[in-house]
């Protein structure tokens, strides 16, 4: 037997609280997310499968344009993929650097060699496209720089947060001349490189930070959209040239390898070679795509 409807007026709607049903938005980009690709893939930086997230009241969005703040998902247009490739490159070989010297923040000079790396330089970068050139403010990194200045048309840019560390007891010896004198701070430095550095030079934990900022600087300068940096979906295109232990740090730190492996896991960059790293942004992704190329075998441009 069916039952009857209750009698009497219908019961009275529950009034909207306004609490905020709907769920939140991730709050944290992942900056590391992508720091395991495969450096071979040629793949380049992912791309959001949807192009446009700016989405208008009462758009397909399906949310009611008229609903109260804090009763569904947030209307805020997510910010646009950007890219930009930095091609790292090491500045060319100093006197020291030939007789295997820690170097540093000292200020030396090229040897020809160096000269001949400098100039194997600016030939790859009159066929890369760039769009820009920065350089450490030392004058090896400057001078390095100069040929590639000339075959781009491009003006100078001295970024300071490139500059190399300072090597402390090392700068201007090399390791063996160190461990005669100071045993135990060498076999420290050696097991642990960045947490324990060579005593009196800079902290290469604030350094790796140092130089990642610097990038990140240069890349919001030049990144936009993958679309429109050729076929190989690389935004802006911009070359910097600064230094071996910087370096090495910086990839580490946006790699999420941990500071002490980088002698390890980076034994070393060539004079000259050039390195490839994509960059993401808004996300602050980051993914090497080729590391330690000799210039005169490095792609120039798609």
């Amino acid at each position: 037997m069916t039952a009857s409807p209750p009698q009497g007026p219908p019961p009275r709607p529950a009034r909207d609280s306004g609490s905020g049903s709907g769920s939140r938005p991730d709050s944290g980009s992942d900056s590391g997310s992508d720091s395991r690709r495969d450096s071979g893939s040629g793949s380049g930086s992912r791309r959001d499968s949807g192009s446009d997230h700016r989405l208008r009241p009462g758009s397909a969005s399906g949310r009611d344009p008229r609903s109260r703040p804090g009763s569904g998902p947030s209307s805020a247009p997510a910010a646009p993929l950007r890219t930009a490739t930095l091609f790292l490159v090491r500045h060319g070989e100093t006197v020291w650097h030939a007789e295997n010297r820690y170097t540093g923040s000292s200020d030396i000079a090229l040897t020809p060699r160096g000269e001949e790396q400098a100039e194997a330089l600016g030939r790859w970068a009159g066929a890369a496209r760039l769009d820009a050139v920065y350089s450490s403010p030392l004058s090896r990194a400057r001078r390095t720089a100069a040929p590639a200045l000339r075959a781009a048309g491009l003006p100078e840019n001295i970024e300071e947060g490139l500059r190399e560390l300072d090597f402390g007891i090392a700068e201007g010896r090399t390791l063996a001349e160190v461990a005669a004198e100071h045993p135990q701070a060498v076999q420290e430095f050696l097991e642990r490189p960045a947490t324990r550095p060579l005593p009196g030079g800079d902290d290469p934990v604030a350094a790796g930070a140092r130089g990642a900022q610097a990038l990140w600087r240069v890349a919001e300068s030049w990144a936009r959209p993958p679309e429109d940096g050729g076929a190989a979906g690389g935004g802006g295109r911009v070359l910097v040239v600064a230094h071996n232990t910087l370096y090495r740090l910086v990839l580490c730190h946006l790699l999420g390898i941990p500071l002490d492996e980088y002698r390890r896991v980076l034994p070393g960059l060539r004079n000259g070679a050039v390195t490839e790293l994509r960059m993401r942004l808004p996300e602050r992704g980051a993914a090497l795509m080729s590391y330690n190329v000799p210039a005169s075998d490095a792609p120039a441009a798609p």
